[in-house]
């Protein structure tokens, strides 16, 4: 059994790994796909701020698997189940968790893949009431996905669309990708993704979009769009989604530029009575909403995977999503 730990800044191997039985209210996940996302690249680069990495770790928050052994308190049905799971280790009493928002704990930050070990490994052991069960027969690849998917349908849920409305997405790769597809199921009068890749035009479209356009061509109508969903995390995207908002509009932030020599104005959200939520990892009931968006069909994570890797080739997934010209998406890897 192996697992890839990343011990530091620019410090990657694959290594043998023994994973822990599972102990009371636990379950052992056979980890069938594991994704590799931006955050994950921050943690082998060195940039995620001290606070939200814990090295050495094993990485791999965004996976799917089959409950292999529960430890005493779970239920024993789930072994055999095909589930995805969260990775935020909210302590369950605090004023946030109350309140759902599980994601924002004041406990202290503790993740999967992060502060705790991941997915990108054989096995993994979690507290069994992060799971969500998958109706038998689902495709575990796409599955992998559930958790980018959770993200946004937490930024979804803020955004509140409503059938009729004009919509943007800023970005075209995972996150907004997976936006365009949730929010086409509210029926939007138009759903635009605004991208300046011209190769995702085709794979945007396929997920839902009726319209693709650059962002110069984008700032060129300010005011267009009911509903704007920021997830490119570029410098510059949080104040094109403001700019594109009509007035008294609804804008999503879910982005996390390194830099931006181009913040948000205060004068232009005043002037424009915009209203703008922000989105941190995704609570419980985002969670919820992805799993049964995909279920229901209306969601499918597997449109966007470009690339299948077996988890010892891990370092050229990484520079597969550092090169330009290849095409990646979403990269998996598969223990």
């Amino acid at each position: 059994m192996r697992a890839v730990y990343i011990e530091g800044p620019t410090r990657l191997r694959v290594g043998p790994a023994e994973p822990a039985p599972p102990g009371a209210g636990e379950a052992l996940v056979r980890i069938a796909w594991a994704g590799i996302c931006g955050s994950d690249r921050e943690v082998l680069a060195g940039g995620r701020p001290a606070e939200l990495v814990r090295y050495p770790v094993v990485p791999g928050h965004e996976w799917s698997g089959t409950v292999a052994s529960v430890g005493a308190g779970v239920d024993a049905g789930l072994v055999g189940r095909p589930v995805v799971g969260e990775n935020f280790r909210s302590c369950q009493r605090c004023d946030a968790c109350r309140r759902g928002e599980t994601n924002l704990c004041q406990a202290g930050y503790e993740e999967s893949g992060f502060t705790l070990p991941g997915a990108w490994a054989d096995y993994l052991t979690v507290p069994a009431r992060l799971l969500h069960v998958l109706p038998d027969g689902t495709d575990l690849r796409a599955a992998a996905g559930l958790e980018p998917a959770a993200c946004v349908a937490a930024a979804c849920l803020k955004a509140a669309p409503v059938p009729g409305e004009a919509v943007a997405v800023v970005g075209g790769g995972t996150l907004g990708l997976l936006a365009t597809q949730l929010l086409r199921a509210c029926h939007p009068g138009e759903l635009t993704v605004v991208e300046p890749r011209a190769a995702r035009a085709g794979l945007a479209r396929r997920c839902g979009a009726s319209a693709v356009l650059t962002p110069d061509r984008a700032a060129a109508e300010p005011g267009r769009f009911d509903l704007v969903l920021e997830a490119a995390g570029a410098p510059g995207a949080a104040r094109l989604a403001v700019a594109l908002a009509r007035r008294g509009g609804r804008v999503v932030l879910t982005g996390l530029p390194a830099s931006d020599d181009r913040p948000l104005s205060a004068a232009d959200l005043v002037q424009g009575a915009v209203t703008v939520h922000t989105v941190f990892g995704a609570p419980s009931r985002a969670w919820s909403h992805a799993v049964r968006a995909f279920a229901a069909g209306a969601l499918d994570p597997g449109l966007i995977v470009s690339h299948e890797l077996p988890l010892d080739r891990v370092g050229e997934a990484f520079a597969l999503l550092a090169d330009e010209h290849a095409g990646a998406v979403k990269v998996l890897l598969r223990p």
